[in-house]
């Protein structure tokens, strides 16, 4: 890789972000961060953002797990960047994967899903056959999301949720732990429970 690689953000989720990307041998240059609580993480060296410089050419993987801070970071910066496939998921050569967007060990995204920039599909996640994942979605370890579902913008879908073939999950939406989605879920809530319910609208 020509270019240096940067991650943005010195959490728990860097740490996931750092293992993706030497699984595939690729080079960090450095971890930066706006406000870095820690010298060093999994013994890459962070930097506070005002010491670094990242080229235009130079690319950046915003390892974030708050939907809304990832969206206002890249949408403030417009870095350039590339996905980051584990070495131990699948990823169907039907299926298409944004720049930005992470996957990790275990998951599988099967032909005919797309996913938008800036996602997480987390460790173990399932997202079948024609799903349609917009930008800044998380798909926690071990959700499922059954065929033909679209997952709006900046939503996120709780660990071990079951979600069932083709609904329709809003913009900005939580759906709790466990969960199970047996209907089209709107914007802007949160939503619990077997089947899952809008419990609250934000």
């Amino acid at each position: 890789m020509e270019h240096k690689l940067y991650i943005f953000g010195a959490s728990g989720h860097a740490k996931v972000v750092i293992d993706i990307l030497l699984s595939n041998n690729i080079l960090i240059t450095s971890i930066v961060d706006n406000a870095p609580k820690v010298e060093s993480l999994s013994g890459i060296k962070v930097a506070h953002t005002d010491t670094i410089h990242i080229d235009a050419e130079d690319c950046v993987i915003v390892a974030i797990g708050s939907n809304e801070t990832r969206k206002k970071i890249a949408v403030e910066f417009n870095f350039k960047s590339i996905k980051a496939v584990h070495r131990e998921a699948y990823v169907s050569e039907f299926a298409e994967v944004d720049y930005g967007t992470v996957v990790m060990p275990k998951a599988v995204i099967n032909s005919g899903a797309k996913i938008g920039k800036h996602c997480i599909i987390n460790s173990g996640a399932i997202v079948e056959h024609d799903c349609e994942l917009e930008d800044y979605v998380h798909v926690s370890p071990n959700a499922s999301l059954a065929g033909n579902v679209t997952v709006g913008e900046g939503s996120h879908i709780g660990i071990g949720a079951s979600v069932i073939q083709g609904v329709k999950i809003g913009k900005w939406v939580t759906i709790g732990a466990g969960a199970v989605v047996r209907q089209d879920i709107p914007d802007n809530c949160t939503a619990v429970g077997i089947p899952a319910k809008p419990i609250k609208f934000h």
